[in-house]
């Protein structure tokens, strides 16, 4: 039976949509015309059939909610009316397209601002469901169900294989969760994302090789934080989420635009990241405009996302990384069912 429903994540950097239709897993009775026991066939008699997700639209806006959260513990005014701009957007979609359910999330900037209440108001008048303020942990774990639970259907599978350690990339914090088809072993939030750290350390154009330093020594702290309660020795494959890493795998691929079919599971080796990393630190915010399929909302927070992205990778020893346009967002479309 099919499900409509509508996601919304609203994080540090961007406010994002999912309308889509879901099929879930079911198991299918025998039937007269069933083939025999002993013939292939992934949906058999007793086989359940594959769940699946379809988009009906996916929408992206910078909002940059968590502007100035990590200084003044506050959500701004202008940053609250620009978050509320794009969510009327959003609601004359939704009553469009009808869904059955509607769940709406909000991340690390509204979990550390002090007037997180003013903003559960003004979303529930716009909206007509009040937004869940989740902790680090259940976004770590709606993160996780989105990036993996199509990977076991692809041609992937054989290569990039379980258990995974999920990263993802906020503007605010950045999720690992460790896990494979039996379930999640261990998850962490820590508090280093692409805005925070742009915030707090990269304030040159570009930045001083002091500031790189002191955001590296952050990064650092955070990582080893995470792998206290996540090991990622135990890691066979990591999965890279959020606009962070699919931008650095977009410049790897040498597209001339954001192209998200592209994007959707490709491989980028370290080398890569490291390169682009180098690459993006060292250039002004005029350069990194000129970059093919750069959002103009990440010109200036891109070099502290690769820098986090390089340092996992460095730190826990992986070769590569499988980018993932499944996120968070898909998660919240799925627990919905």
């Amino acid at each position: 039976m099919t499900h409509r429903v509508a996601a919304i994540d609203c994080g540090t950097n961007s406010i994002r949509l999912l309308i889509a239709d879901i099929n879930p897993e079911e198991e299918r009775a025998p039937s007269p015309s069933a083939p025999s026991p002993s013939a292939p066939s992934p949906s058999g008699p007793g086989q359940p059939t594959p769940a699946s997700l379809t988009d009906l639209t996916r929408q992206m806006r910078i909002v940059r909610l968590g502007e100035g959260v990590d200084r003044t513990g506050r959500l701004s005014a202008a940053a609250l009316d620009r978050t509320m701009t794009a969510l009327r957007e959003y609601a004359g979609l939704i009553a469009e397209a009808k869904p059955e359910s509607i769940r709406m999330v909000a991340t690390s900037a509204t979990r550390d601002a002090s007037n997180s209440a003013e903003f559960t108001g003004r979303v529930t008048d716009i909206l007509g469901v009040a937004p869940e303020v989740i902790t680090g942990d259940e976004e770590a774990w709606l993160s996780f169900t989105g990036a993996t639970r199509e990977l076991a259907g692809t041609d992937l599978a054989a290569e990039c294989l379980p258990p995974y350690l999920v990263t993802d990339i906020g503007g605010g914090s950045t999720e690992f969760v460790l896990g494979g088809p039996g379930g999640v072993e261990g998850a962490r939030s820590v508090n280093i994302g692409c805005v925070r750290l742009t915030e707090r350390h990269l304030h040159g154009d570009p930045p001083l090789a002091a500031e790189i330093e002191a955001t590296r020594r952050d990064i650092d702290a955070a990582l080893a934080e995470a792998a206290s309660v996540v090991p990622p020795a135990k890691a066979r494959t990591l999965v890279g989420l959020a606009g962070s890493v699919t931008t650095i795998a977009a410049i790897a691929l040498g597209l001339d635009r954001y192209i998200p079919e592209r994007i959707h599971h490709a491989r980028v080796t370290a080398d890569e990241v490291a390169g682009i990393t180098t690459r993006l630190l060292a250039m002004t915010k005029a350069e990194r405009s000129e970059i093919p399929g750069m959002h103009p909302g990440r010109i200036d927070v891109i070099a502290a996302g690769a820098l986090i992205l390089d340092r996992i990778m460095t730190t826990f020893a992986f070769t590569e990384v499988l980018v993932s346009e499944h996120d968070i967002l898909d998660g919240i479309a799925w627990s919905l069912v």
